[in-house]
């Protein structure tokens, strides 16, 4: 693959709130120790409106990095000012409490270089142990892949070719749930795609952060979010090609599955169940349609289709989540 050298390879677009300035030292340390040129990566830090800005804890970076400090208006907004500003062929979205592993970061980086493709997803891990041996798929369309595969919800677990964008952004508003509407409109857009095992993303769990602040207010609306989410994929899907709608009908179905199942956990409510159930049966969406996708799937949409199955389904997921 040839370069072009007049705009950075890639865009690492490094959102924070509140983030512990040492740890956000640590991510940007991370994409700096990857074997790159300074003209071949661009680092962007969005401050998403922090109690205070982060940039005088980051002088010593200020020739290597661009840092914005905007009004709080969630993680969405400060995502997109950041592909907004962008200029580099390729991004890379990241969390600015989590980090990239250099070693297998590098292989997502051989992968772009050599085969060109639009977009590389790849595995993350929680831990300083990750593997050291990859495993990578053909190349093929993102269709193709969500068509026969489950796709990690998190955008941060892909780099992808800038030019895919077009006017896709992620939505305002939604919170901690953003991700599984932007990432499927992404990934189809994807002309040739590689999915690599290399665990290349360190994930922190952080305890105190917005997907974490479980008040029933924040349940609910997470909640509403995600079946709006739903039904905006459904009607999407409806209108494309073949394979598009194919592979945005799995993701669709399996994200209703999903939903149901934390409506249950989230809420402990059959209550809150059986009106989920009714609000998805209302936007076409329920029953779950009768495929395989997994063992998993096929075992969820047979329970869920009566109602003596779904009191089976709250009292298996409930009895699941007390034994993790």
């Amino acid at each position: 693959m040839n370069h072009h050298t007049d705009s950075p390879l890639i865009s690492f677009i490094i959102t924070c709130y509140n983030t512990p300035i040492q740890m956000l030292k640590e991510c940007i340390d991370s994409v700096l120790a990857l074997p790159l040129h300074d003209a071949e990566r661009e680092i962007i830090v969005v401050d998403d409106g922090s109690a205070s800005s982060s940039a005088s804890h980051l002088e010593a970076y200020k020739d290597r990095i661009s840092y914005v400090y905007k009004e709080n208006g969630g993680a969405s907004t400060a995502r997109n000012m950041g592909m907004e500003m962008a200029k580099g062929e390729y991004v890379q979205l990241i969390d600015g409490d989590d980090k990239l592993t250099k070693d297998t970061y590098e292989h997502c980086i051989d992968i772009i270089r050599q085969q060109g493709v639009d977009a590389v997803l790849f595995d993350f891990s929680q831990t300083n142990n990750h593997n050291t041996r990859f495993s990578d798929s053909p190349i093929m369309t993102g269709a193709e892949y969500m068509a026969n595969h489950n796709l990690l919800g998190t955008i941060w677990s892909m780099v992808f070719r800038r030019s895919i964008l077009g006017n896709l952004r992620f939505t305002p508003g939604i919170v901690c749930v953003e991700d599984e509407e932007f990432k499927p409109l992404l990934v189809v857009r994807a002309r040739t795609l590689v999915h690599t095992d290399a665990q290349a993303y360190f994930y922190r769990e952080n305890t105190n952060s917005t997907s974490h602040q479980l008040s029933m207010d924040r349940v609910m609306q997470r909640i509403y979010d995600m079946e709006h989410i739903a039904v905006h994929l459904n009607a999407v899907a409806q209108k494309q090609p073949v394979a598009e709608r194919t592979a945005l009908n799995r993701r669709v179905a399996q994200l209703t599955m999903d939903h149901l199942y934390n409506v249950i956990t989230l809420t402990q409510s059959k209550k809150q169940l059986f009106d989920a159930v009714e609000r998805l049966r209302s936007n076409g969406l329920f029953p779950l349609p009768k495929k395989d996708y997994t063992l998993k799937y096929k075992w969820f949409r047979r329970l869920s289709n009566s109602p003596l199955g779904l009191h089976l389904l709250y009292f298996i997921a409930l009895h699941s989540k007390a034994e993790r």
